[in-house]
């Protein structure tokens, strides 16, 4: 059974490198065809949330170290988390 996870992320004040690298992140994401993905950006760009299914922590966590923006040192701070979505 897979688990929900949120990556809550700020980027590093490096705006030109940033804008280089944008393609490659959307594209990295989309490409993984992950279930329940959704994601973007923060309205003033400081960072972005991610949402989508991994089997386990370890896995989601595998996941994001291979984002172009983790890749290329963009991310200042980040969280990994579990999260439990209540449905109504």
């Amino acid at each position: 059974m897979k688990k929900q996870f949120v990556v809550f992320y700020f980027m590093k004040k490096k705006p030109e490198k940033i804008q280089k690298v944008v393609p490659s992140h959307v594209e990295y994401w989309k490409k993984r065809n992950l279930k329940k993905y959704r994601g973007g950006p923060f309205s003033d760009r400081s960072g972005g949330l991610i949402t989508f299914e991994a089997r386990n922590i370890e896995e989601a966590t595998k996941i994001i170290m291979n984002d172009p923006f983790v890749l290329e040192d963009l991310i200042g701070t980040k969280w990994i988390k579990e999260w439990i979505v209540e449905h109504k």
